[in-house]
């Protein structure tokens, strides 16, 4: 007989599996449905980044294990676009990981980087890999709550002090999912002198992190002099080039924290297939014509959902970063009953704010990752079909 153990016992089934159950029930009896729940791009990945990929593919060599850290040729192109895009130095060697997709990656760090009992201090609403890769390590997490009238930023000065003496990890995320938010280098110089002051190592997701719009161009946190003493940055490349499937990401930064992310993903894994590393490879170090393409899409997008949401009386912030929309839910509804009151009236998904965290309650979350036809339907359906009475 097989006997659950609690750490798992605390973990929810994963949010977008729950969804995708729901999706299909709902196909199964008729219903067309447009899934704007889930962050996964839609446009094709470059041709040039495929071309790579099936070139690499006819080499023999390429089917042997890639060593545990990623191929070189990986990693020198990650130190490459940092120095390009961010004037930032990383050694190739020791401060550039390769991961098999960022979600790994950062759920491996909390291993690697906590005891039982330790606490993690996690934005909320937030990704929710963050809390159940904590609970799965034995940790303890805590929320910080990211509040619109504190732009989604965390205030550090209203964490319990006995949080922040037992706090080994910190997470941010910026661009942000869900609420699209961004950060400046103020911010993060802020979060930096608050991490080495306690000695509180950082985990900043950057997964969208060039997926930005009207000239507002992220920064990384390590342009922060003294970041690399307690930081480590997560990139993807699932975002940014529409490869969430070839499943490709790195880690960079603190060279300690990401020797010991080390220690532990060659004890489970052995890298990804080189052929992927190496057409991630040209992603970076090409010209980046596609990503501002496909940019432009996504804010185009954004501009005709921000119009149809405003002209039922929604409002949302327009983002600067990400493919999301994070609107307030109207009054008289809950986060969940507005995700279903929508689904009900049009049969579009969208996500409740209460799936990434109790300070997720009162909005909903809109993806953009969807072809430009149907999310054009979706609008119709929005502006045509939802009655906001109570």
């Amino acid at each position: 007989m097989f006997i659950k153990p609690r750490r798992v016992t605390n973990v929810p089934s994963y949010l977008f599996n729950e969804i995708n159950r729901k999706k299909r029930s709902l196909i199964e009896k008729g219903v067309d449905v447009i899934d704007l729940g889930i962050g996964c791009p839609d446009l094709p990945t470059p041709a040039h980044i495929v071309n790579r990929l099936l070139e690499e593919m006819k080499e023999p060599d390429n089917f042997k294990y890639a060593g545990y850290n990623g191929c070189l040729e990986f990693r020198e192109a990650v130190a490459q676009f940092y120095k390009k895009h961010f004037n930032v130095d990383l050694d190739p060697e020791t401060e550039v990981l390769a991961l098999i997709g960022s979600k790994e990656g950062i759920a491996h760090f909390i291993t690697a980087s906590i005891d039982p009992n330790d606490v993690v201090l996690l934005p909320d609403p937030g990704y929710p890999t963050y809390r159940t890769a904590t609970y799965l390590a034995d940790g303890i997490p805590y929320s910080m709550p990211l509040l619109r009238e504190n732009q989604f930023l965390p205030d550090f000065s209203m964490i319990p002090a006995q949080k922040v003496e037992k706090a080994k990890v910190m997470f941010l995320n910026y661009p942000g999912n869900p609420t699209a938010a961004v950060a400046d280098l103020e911010f993060f110089q802020k979060a930096v002198d608050f991490s080495r002051r306690n000695r509180i190592t950082i985990a900043h997701d950057a997964a969208y992190q060039m997926v930005t719009f009207d000239g507002y161009k992220a920064p990384s946190i390590l342009q922060v002099k003294e970041a690399k003493e307690v930081a480590v940055e997560f990139g993807s490349l699932s975002k940014t080039y529409t490869m969430t499937g070839w499943r490709i990401g790195y880690a960079v930064g603190n060279r300690e924290a990401l020797q010991s992310l080390s220690i532990v993903k060659s004890n489970i894994d052995t890298s990804q297939f080189l052929p992927i590393q190496k057409a991630a490879v040209t992603a970076l170090v090409s010209e980046q014509n596609c990503v501002r393409e496909y940019n432009q899409i996504y804010r185009e997008r954004m501009n005709s959902m921000l119009t149809a949401l405003q002209e039922i009386g929604i409002e949302a912030d327009t983002p600067k970063g990400s493919f999301f929309i994070w609107a307030a839910v109207p009054e008289g509804y809950t986060s969940n009953e507005f995700a279903s009151k929508v689904l009900e009236q049009t049969g579009v998904i969208v996500t409740p704010g209460t799936a990434f965290g109790e300070y997720g309650e009162g909005y909903f979350r809109i993806s953009l990752s969807v072809p430009t036809k149907r999310l054009q339907e979706a609008i119709h359906r929005i502006k045509t079909k939802m009655t906001l009475g109570v």
